[in-house]
């Protein structure tokens, strides 16, 4: 049954109004007096909001969405706009009011969930390590924790699993992030034996933790699986995640030649373990900020099974930038936009929604993805030997009426034969001059200014949508070769930008932004200064980004306990999690004492040095 809903909005000429409600999207009609209506499903009222539409994109959204009970037959639901609180820059309602309160700045700290470390855990951080480095956030009056992907990377349990950005699922957590007493395993001499042996390690010993840790897993599952799955609890998971849940479990399921039913269960525990640690962190006015990779790998749950939705004969990647010369090889393909368009981006709208259910604020990985892409074809290694999808290629008249040729200039786009994109490190130096300055211009243009409209609408077709399908606080990694067109899209959907001091953009840092003192692909500042500082230097450097205008201050754990040489990790050459120009970088890092002493007398001067300077810059 459909019900008529109703609102009054002035529009200009060319704009429109639909209503969204999911995956699901209603054109409204205008009728004298600004008034606009759509026949609605009854099951959509439940969750809906408005959309300005212009040109074919979605230019504004009201800040909150609506639900209304069913109707009597024939009555209209009236509806009306919800405009922002006055102060509140942002267009949507985030699910943490605190990020919407006018002029709200705050802090906090980024670690992996591998990196973590405590007194119980099994020789990787597991979900529960992160309830002390709640309590220390919380002590120090930081409210947010950042953390690297935290989805399933399993394939044979080797070095090359631990890449965190190249994930077999979404949707699935990482088995490894389990705590091994909350399933069932007892902790006897055996088990402390070799819980003893892995947390004496220095680092993450990848292929070692995961061996041992899932052997204790299947025990655990053939003691206890039985009852756990004849609980509500269990079979209400099942119910609520079988969008992606069924899939993933058949999928690990062939590749280990074993039950479904065990990937549901330990999906289950993990869903259960992280959600007592929202509500913990939220309890001490703590949020995780989560990670978005922009890739999914080829050989995942969903390439297998939506293969339509992935361009298989392609690898993502980035070209030459501050973190490789060379260029990047992700190794993972590029997504078939047009077809995710089909549905409305469905796929997406449930990825985000599900991570909101652990995350109130997220750090979309690349977001230059979501305007065009570094794309290389998959019988290529190197990222030299990519290009930009979408993109607007020459045709071999325009190149030929520049007087140029092909030969170690142009690249044909595999996306359309018969014209040309330019290399991104061309052989253009034995070029005559006058050759060369042609070429230049044409590989300015083609860079830097011929894509600026096309790529803005390429993502504004994207982003709204996306935006809309969860109340997360949305950060983007902005940094490399940045279109001109993407600080203007990312301020109208108000997307936090990212800053760094040695990654500076030509303008002071805006009040939109997340600044950093460094990142995972980043060296940590002792390491930035080669060990030439000392913790009065750290705290300088610190001091500066908490007293910029930026929303959010999120520094790396190690810059933060360089603050205290008595608690600073003495081969501070060891303290970088990834180096991205290299392919096989073993993500082992791991933080060398328990998060327990960071709230013990040890950590005093530590937590009285945060603490004031968090008071210094009103955070």
């Amino acid at each position: 049954m459909k019900h008529t809903v109703r609102l009054q909005y002035h529009t200009t000429w060319g704009q429109s109004l639909w209503l969204i409600a999911g995956d699901n999207r209603y054109p409204m009609s205008w009728t004298e007096g600004d008034l606009w209506s759509a026949d609605v499903e009854a099951a959509d009222l439940k969750d809906y909001f408005f959309a300005l539409m212009q040109d074919g994109l979605i230019i504004r959204m009201d800040w909150d969405n609506h639900s209304s009970k069913a109707p009597k037959k024939g009555e209209v639901i009236e509806e009306k706009w919800i405009e922002a609180p006055a102060g509140c820059p942002f267009p949507r309602r985030h699910q943490q009011a605190k990020f919407d309160q006018p002029g709200f700045r705050s802090s906090g700290v980024a670690i992996p969930v591998f990196s973590l470390r405590s007194k119980n855990d099994f020789g990787i951080g597991e979900f529960t390590d992160l309830k002390p480095l709640v309590d220390w956030a919380a002590e120090c009056g930081m409210s947010i924790i950042q953390l690297l992907p935290i989805n399933d990377t399993t394939r044979k349990g080797q070095w090359k699993d631990s890449y965190p950005y190249s994930p077999i699922s979404s949707f699935g957590l990482h088995p490894l992030y389990i705590h091994l007493q909350d399933i069932g395993v007892k902790a006897d001499a055996e088990f402390k034996k070799a819980q003893k042996a892995l947390n004496e390690l220095p680092a993450v010993d990848y292929p070692r933790v995961f061996k041992e840790k899932m052997a204790y897993i299947r025990k655990a599952f053939e003691e206890c699986g039985a009852k756990d799955m004849a609980g509500a609890g269990f079979k209400k998971f099942v119910k609520e995640n079988s969008f992606w849940l069924e899939e993933y479990c058949n999928f690990c399921a062939k590749r280990d030649k074993l039950e479904p039913e065990y990937f549901q269960w330990i999906q289950y525990h993990l869903d259960k373990q992280l959600s007592k640690v929202v509500e913990y962190a939220h309890s001490k006015g703590v949020s995780l900020k989560g990670d978005l990779p922009i890739g999914v790998s080829g050989d995942s749950a969903d390439a297998h099974y939506h293969p339509e939705l992935f361009n298989l004969d392609s690898n993502a990647g980035a070209p030459p930038d501050f973190f490789s010369v060379d260029g990047q090889n992700w190794g993972f393909p590029t997504y078939n936009w047009e077809a995710m368009s089909k549905d409305n981006y469905a796929w997406w709208k449930r990825r985000l929604k599900k991570m909101s259910q652990y995350f109130d604020a997220l750090r979309i990985d690349h977001i230059l993805g979501f305007f065009r892409i570094w794309e290389i074809p998959a019988e290529h290694k190197s990222g030299l030997l990519g290009h930009f999808n979408p993109a607007l290629p020459y045709s071999l008249d325009e190149i030929k009426n520049a007087y140029l040729h092909l030969d170690g200039l142009f690249l044909e786009d595999p996306r359309h034969p018969g014209y040309y994109q330019p290399m991104i490190t061309p052989h253009s130096q034995d070029l005559p001059q006058w050759q060369q300055e042609r070429f230049g211009a044409m590989y300015n243009d083609f860079f830097y200014h011929r894509h600026d409209e096309f790529w803005r609408r390429n993502a504004e077709r994207k982003l709204p949508e996306l935006l809309s399908a969860s109340g997360m606080l949305i950060c983007g990694e902005d940094l490399g070769m940045v279109p001109d067109c993407v600080p203007g899209v990312m301020d109208h959907w108000k997307i936090l930008s990212l800053e760094m001091t040695n990654m500076e953009k030509g303008r002071p840092w805006p009040y939109l932004s997340v600044c950093a003192s460094s990142s995972h692909d980043m060296e940590p500042l002792r390491l930035q200064y080669k060990g030439k500082v000392n913790e009065f230097d750290i705290r300088n450097i610190l001091a500066a980004h908490f007293h910029s205008a930026s929303m959010l201050a999120i520094h790396p754990l190690q810059d933060y306990l360089a603050l205290d040489p008595s608690l600073a990790r003495k081969d501070w050459q060891n303290e970088r999690v990834n180096d991205p120009a290299d392919p096989n970088n073993h993500w082992c890092y791991r933080v060398h004492l328990p998060l327990e002493e960071l709230t013990t007398e040890k950590a005093a001067m530590l937590n009285t040095v945060v603490k004031a300077l968090l008071k210094e810059s009103n955070r």
